[in-house]
């Protein structure tokens, strides 16, 4: 739609192709269906290595509060959770997934989502502001990102606030959090309408 409305992509196309929209959640938004994928990926990682695979008790405990965890993001969904479960199966010395090994697991994950955030977050603010992206700092780019990424999940400027300051309005005596962001959006020439377009 962003498309069309740039004029980039013919209306009358959008209209034939837009007939349904499916809203598919994202792995991070069903934490309760991860124990369920594992097993599933266990027993196709079984069949695709024609071997018997299986997590120690410890490991597997470990693994499901990290996949669970609110802060493990998931950002490339079940593909990234797929390929992390065949890594640890083809790599399971006599078919067991060790705590050692879920540990290395994880540590690589973080480290590779941590590089793909910040490309992600650059991309973002680059689509939105151009050249100017490149000369806001590393700590005010994590941050802007995600203020734009409220933004853009959020029904108006007033519930994107209440979203982005629901902690410290409670210490605020008035809690105008669309002010508040309006004026932060400014800082950096943005208005509501600029990113939800």
């Amino acid at each position: 739609m962003r498309l069309t409305a740039e004029g980039r992509f013919r209306p009358d196309l959008l209209a034939r192709l837009n007939m349904w929209r499916f809203r598919l959640p994202a792995l991070r938004e069903r934490r309760e269906d991860i124990e369920a994928n594992l097993i599933y990926e266990l027993a196709r990682a079984e069949r695709e290595l024609a071997a018997q695979v299986g997590f120690n008790t410890d490991a597997r405990d470990l693994y499901l509060r990290f996949a669970r965890d609110p802060a493990t993001l998931w950002p490339g969904n079940f593909r990234d959770f797929g390929s992390s479960i065949r890594r640890l199966c083809t790599l399971a010395p006599r078919g067991r997934i060790t705590r050692a090994m879920v540990e290395e697991e994880i540590e690589g994950l973080r480290e590779g989502w941590q590089g793909a955030d910040a490309d992600d977050d650059y991309r973002l603010l680059a689509d939105i502001l151009g050249d100017a992206a490149a000369a806001i700092d590393p700590f005010d780019r994590a941050q802007l990102s995600e203020v734009v990424r409220t933004c853009r999940r959020s029904s108006s400027l007033s519930d994107a606030g209440r979203q982005l300051f629901s902690v410290s309005r409670k210490q605020r005596k008035t809690t105008n959090d669309a002010d508040r962001l309006r004026k932060y959006l400014q800082r950096f020439g943005l208005e509501w309408a600029t990113l939800i377009g």
